[in-house]
């Protein structure tokens, strides 16, 4: 089975209610088994537009991303951080196939 990840671009618009989004999130994504990849770190952004944080959040299967997006408790975490923050988020499917040969 092939993992699932969630990719998240983030602008954060006010750090003291953003606070209430990252104490309420865990829920959710301890539930479903994330782990996160990148988080909020150094980077480069050498062609098209970026947010200010980039965030990589494996989960254990595409599924599992999916229901952590979907459950209550993310749902809830979401409604905090509307108003804190700008976010685009991309749930994708991981790849399990052939890699460029050396």
């Amino acid at each position: 089975m092939v993992k699932g990840y969630w990719v998240v671009q983030v602008d954060v618009t006010d750090a003291e209610q953003f606070k209430a989004y990252l104490a309420a999130a865990p829920a959710a994504l301890n539930k479903y088994g994330a782990r996160f990849l990148t988080r909020a770190g150094r980077f480069e952004n050498p062609e098209g537009t970026a947010r200010t944080r980039n965030t990589v959040v494996e989960f254990p299967s595409y599924q599992a991303a999916l229901d952590c997006w979907n459950s209550a408790e993310y749902q809830h975490a979401i409604t905090l951080r509307q108003p804190a923050a700008v976010v685009n988020l991309v749930i994708i499917e991981g790849y399990d196939g052939t890699q460029p040969s050396p």
